[in-house]
């Protein structure tokens, strides 16, 4: 269907090659996982093979994309999309006018459909990504997530030979993505496809092939899934590429001597696996009674304090339905729900960029309706779900540097802090870059580091990992569990189950902008049918533990990669 013949590509302005002499062959019917680490190059290849590139995107391309043997610098690109369908990373990049229904039919009225046969395929994308109910919503007016699933039915609209998908389940809810991935599989056998994804877990009964991709833009490997994730131990974690979180165990465990066999893609094999290792009862039911310690914070009042908050944006139903909510100072807190619930509306009251009623939201005891913005700034950082929403200078040094030259601080303080957060989120090679220019990963660092170089006593982050690879989450996370530690008061709105079984003290649920749970993290994933009613899906490990308690009643709660290693490998490990 597509083929590359030692192609390479490097961007226009930039020094390093984003593709280097990649040659892979994506057949007929196939679907196929491409793997690599933030920053590779992945989303550049999906640009080749679709034509954008070399058509469009500017840049010095050598060797040849063929589709079905005729070169794409020979196609236009009108041909290429009937064919080609991509849904960008950035569903917002793809977007040209104001209502749902007008989206999808944009690109139908390019292709000619009729109307009569527009119409229907109109309902029936919509229906497959559960927007049905959305047709004559603007654009302005849905959630992260929801723009993520119309820039996907806007695609399927098209009916494409192929389709390209950039993070498709990115911005989704888990059982959103859950959905989505079930569309992928009922879709017709002949459909080829090209995934870029780093939530597996749901995703590998889908793979028929993997390409791994290291940072420098090569493919190193292509093969089967069980083969690629099984013999690349040292590559994959040198990489930090996502892999599925029962197949990391697998890794964890074969370090302490514990093999697994078969070695597991999905929960179902694992289960299969362990079954008849033996465990350590002791040291799990201590580890499943111990709660984080809350980081010591000399200050009486809640961080954050919300009292019968409610809220509508105009023309729309309420968002928020007297909400009221309190985290206490020190926590780390995550805030979960389905897409649409009022999340990152909630989020945006409590840096006043929706004006909260006096009395309605608190920020360490103060009210916010009463606080000069220079004053909140220097409480509560917010982290915006879309990074390119708070970049404001042309060079990345310059972002960095913005807040700390706005607050005073002389120019060798500015300079030593911004190489600091550069070496840190490992952006020093892109520090003349364009912010706008970065990868979607690397967006999200420079957000995260500019508002980290200020050193407010709250941190709102909204999607803290969005396009991050395994390292560079980690990396982050780790940075916010330290600041946490100091006692910075940490609150992410994530959709990443396994980052709140790992790192989250305690959770709050928002379900069609009721508050209807705030508790311990354990104690959520034990509660099935409030997961269901706000689209959750329990951790894998979590999903993993029931099916093992289902042999063995007395099979704890496991959350976490270390509870699971301990477990089956002893305290030490």
């Amino acid at each position: 269907m597509i083929r590359t013949e030692h192609l390479i590509f490097r961007y226009a302005y930039t020094r390093g090659m984003a593709l280097d002499d990649v040659t892979v062959e994506l057949r007929p019917g196939e679907t196929v996982l491409l793997l690599g680490p933030s920053g590779a190059g992945k989303s550049t290849l999906a640009l080749c093979l679709n034509g954008l590139i070399p058509h469009v995107i500017e840049g010095e391309m050598r060797g040849e994309v063929l589709v079905d043997g005729t070169s794409t610098r020979a196609l236009t690109v009108a041909d290429l999309t009937r064919r080609i369908g991509i849904v960008f990373q950035d569903p917002e990049s793809q977007f040209c006018m104001l209502t749902v229904e007008d989206e999808v039919a944009f690109g139908l009225e390019n292709l000619q459909v009729p109307q009569a046969e527009m119409d229907w395929r109109i309902e029936q994308a919509l229906g497959l990504v559960g927007l049905a109910d959305e047709r004559r919503t603007r654009l302005d007016q849905l959630s992260g997530g929801m723009k993520q699933r119309l820039a996907l039915a806007c695609v399927l609209a098209m009916r494409p030979e192929t389709l390209l998908l950039d993070e498709p389940t990115a911005n989704l809810d888990p059982a959103g993505a859950r959905e989505f991935l079930a569309t992928l599989a009922g879709l017709p056998s002949a459909r080829t496809r090209l995934i870029i994804e780093h939530r597996l877990d749901d995703l590998m009964a889908l793979i028929d092939r993997v390409w791994l991709m290291n940072r420098h833009g090569q493919i190193v490997a292509d093969g089967a899934p069980r083969d690629i994730l099984s013999a690349n131990v040292s590559l994959l974690d040198a990489e930090g590429i996502w892999l599925p979180q029962v197949s990391e165990l697998a890794w964890r465990l074969a370090q302490h001597g514990v093999s697994l066999d078969p070695f597991p893609l999905d929960v179902e094999e694992a289960a299969v696996a362990l079954r008849g290792l033996p465990w350590q009862h002791a040291v799990i039911a201590r580890r499943c009674t111990e709660t984080p310690p809350m980081a010591q914070v000399a200050v009486d009042p809640p961080a954050v304090e919300v009292r019968h908050l409610s809220f509508a944006y105009p023309n729309r139903n309420d968002v928020l339905h007297d909400v009221s909510w309190s985290v206490p100072a020190g926590d780390l807190m995550a805030l979960v729900g389905p897409n649409g619930s009022g999340k990152t509306t909630l989020a945006m009251h409590l840096v006043d960029i929706l004006h909260p009623p006096t009395g309605t939201v608190r920020i360490l005891g103060r009210d916010v309706a009463t606080l000069a913005a220079d004053e909140l700034t220097l409480q509560v950082g917010y982290v915006f779900q879309n990074p390119e929403h708070q970049f404001v200078t042309d060079n990345v040094y310059d972002e960095l540097a913005y807040s700390l030259r706005v607050r005073g601080l002389d120019e060798a303080t500015v300079h030593e802090r911004v190489l600091r957060l550069l070496d840190d989120f490992e952006l020093a090679p892109y520090v003349k870059a364009n912010p706008f220019r970065l990868s979607q990963g690397q967006k999200r660092r420079l957000s995260l580091a500019t508002m980290l170089a200020v050193g407010q006593r709250i941190l709102v982050l909204d999607e803290p990992t969005f396009g991050q690879d395994r390292r560079s989450a980690a990396q982050i996370m780790a940075s916010l569990r330290q600041l946490n530690a100091q006692g910075v008061t940490i609150i992410m709105i994530t959709h990443e189950m396994h980052l709140v079984a790992q790192y989250a003290r305690h959770v709050a649920v928002l379900v069609d902008g009721h508050m209807i749970y705030q508790g311990d993290v354990r104690s959520l994933f034990r509660a099935e049918s409030l997961l269901a009613q706000a689209s959750l899906v329990p951790p894998p490990l979590c999903r993993l533990a029931r099916l093992l308690r289902a042999e063995r009643p007395d099979f704890p709660d496991l959350l976490t990669l270390d509870e699971w290693v301990a477990a089956f490998a002893g305290e030490g490990a």
